[in-house]
């Protein structure tokens, strides 16, 4: 079973709902026959590589949202966060674009390390106060992961992954996602938000039992029990 979840590592929900699917799928008795693939998605592509403020000046100024509101929703956010294991400080994330994190995902995917990656940024962003814009945070990440040396090098100095970034966001806008996370099973369930574990785990069960349908042989041969007795 195949499932694609579009994310932004600068979007506060994919990093709790990511929680609350890895819950739903712990629980999954066939998790081992599941394929998560993480893909690019960015709620402010055209965001300068840095923003000269506080996340909250990039939403009240940037998006128009009033302060208090913005603040409101920090609160609301953080405490949902919270219930999941997450500290979230919004006092200090450095707001960035996120595009060469993006990139550096895509890299990490091709050594086997898109998880541990996705979750790294996640976390430095939204719990530590780290730069995911910048080239020497990237850099030190890619060899905390493992990664080759020369591989992250390559990109701060040519287009590697850029590509693939991009066909990411065309693929959303083709499946009409306006919004992240986005968790697409078998390319046929759609789920939108950081939806209850609950929910997450009736979609892998649905999921499971479309692509593996029971199929009876013989169902009316055989002697066999029922609410009113048994076959004589």
């Amino acid at each position: 079973m195949k499932i694609e979840i579009w994310s932004d590592v600068a979007c506060p929900w994919c990093f709790i709902g990511k929680r609350r699917f890895e819950a739903a799928l712990a629980a999954f008795p066939h998790r081992d026959a599941v394929d998560v693939t993480w893909r690019s998605y960015q709620l402010d592509p055209g965001l300068p590589g840095h923003y000269d403020g506080t996340e909250l000046d990039y939403l009240s100024t940037r998006k128009g949202m009033a302060p208090e509101q913005v603040s409101q929703m920090f609160e609301h956010v953080a405490l949902q966060a919270k219930g999941e294991g997450l500290n979230y400080r919004f006092d200090t994330v450095v707001v960035a674009n996120s595009f060469t994190a993006h990139r550096l995902i895509h890299l990490a995917a091709a050594h086997g390390k898109q998880d541990a990656a996705k979750e790294r940024l996640l976390s430095d962003h939204f719990e530590h106060g780290k730069d995911i814009g910048s080239r020497e945070y990237l850099a030190a990440l890619g060899r905390d992961l493992g990664l080759p040396e020369t591989a992250v090098e390559e990109l701060f100095t040519t287009d590697k992954y850029a590509d693939d970034v991009r066909a990411d966001a065309a693929e959303a806008r083709a499946l009409g996602i306006s919004g992240v996370p986005f968790f697409v099973i078998d390319r046929k369930f759609g789920l939108s938000g950081a939806q209850p574990v609950e929910t997450f785990s009736a979609a892998l069960d649905q999921a499971w039992q479309d692509a593996n349908p029971l199929v009876l042989v013989n169902a009316g041969d055989g002697d066999a029990c029922g609410p009113e007795g048994c076959s004589v």
